[in-house]
C-alpha cells in the first residue's frame, strides 16, 4: 500500500479512484492532479513507481487535507457559532443549515422520529 498524506490508499484500485481515499480530494482535484503530472488515471496504485508515488505526494501536500482540513472545517463552525448566526444557530442545534424545509424531510440531521402523545392526563379509577 502506498501511503499518501498519511493514509494508507489501496493498491489494487484505479489511482484515480485510490486517491479519494484522502480527506479533502475529490474526483475532480484527483483527476486534475493526476493530469498535472502526467499520470494515467487508470493504472492502479501497485504498478506505480516510486518517484511517480513521491510526485503525487509533493503535490497533494499543497492542498489542505485530511487533519488539517477537519480542522478548518470544525473552526469554521466555531466561528459562525461564537457571532452568533443563523448558520451558527443552525449548527448548534443539529438542523439542517442550508436552507432545507424541516417539516417532513431531514430525517438524516434531526434523528429518529419521536412522536408525543396529546398531553392529556387519564383518569385514574378508583
Amino acid at each position: 500500500m502506498a501511503r499518501i498524506a498519511g493514509v494508507n490508499i489501496p493498491k489494487d484500485k484505479r489511482v484515480e479512484i485510490s486517491l479519494t481515499y484522502i480527506t479533502g480530494i475529490g474526483k475532480s482535484l484527483s483527476n486534475a492532479i493526476l493530469e498535472k503530472l502526467k499520470i494515467n488515471p487508470d493504472t492502479r496504485v501497485k504498478d506505480l513507481t516510486e518517484n511517480e508515488i513521491n510526485l503525487l505526494r509533493d503535490e497533494i501536500a499543497k492542498f489542505p487535507t485530511e487533519g488539517d482540513l477537519r480542522r478548518k472545517v470544525s473552526l469554521d463552525i466555531k466561528r459562525l457559532q461564537d457571532i452568533g448566526s443563523y448558520r451558527g444557530y443552525r449548527h448548534k442545534r443539529g438542523l439542517p443549515v442550508r436552507g432545507q424545509a424541516t417539516r417532513r424531510n431531514s430525517r438524516t440531521k434531526r434523528g429518529k422520529k419521536i412522536t408525543v402523545g396529546s398531553g392529556r392526563k387519564k383518569d385514574v379509577k378508583k
